[in-house]
């Protein structure tokens, strides 16, 4: 997609009829309408079209991911 009216009409094809109305979809079009007709955040256009792209796809933890650590890096003169 070029343009952001591209992207709407994109969306509005895609989309079925029956799903205009998810929440997902409805944010991901005011976030491109608004992008393109009042320069609004790209960024959050972005976002928004691949929330409606996915809309179906559920979120699942992965408890056995290690996490980042978040402390001070240990020097080797703290040591």
């Amino acid at each position: 997609m070029e343009t952001l009216a591209e992207a709407i009409a994109w969306l509005a094809k895609v989309i079925p009829k029956s799903e205009h109305k998810m929440e997902k979809v409805q944010t991901a079009a005011h976030c491109v309408t608004r992008a393109a007709e009042h320069g609004g955040p790209m960024i959050f256009a972005q976002m928004g079209m691949l929330q409606a792209i996915h809309r179906h796809r559920q979120r699942v933890f992965n408890s056995d991911r290690e996490d980042p650590h978040r402390g001070r890096r240990k020097l080797k003169r703290d040591t």
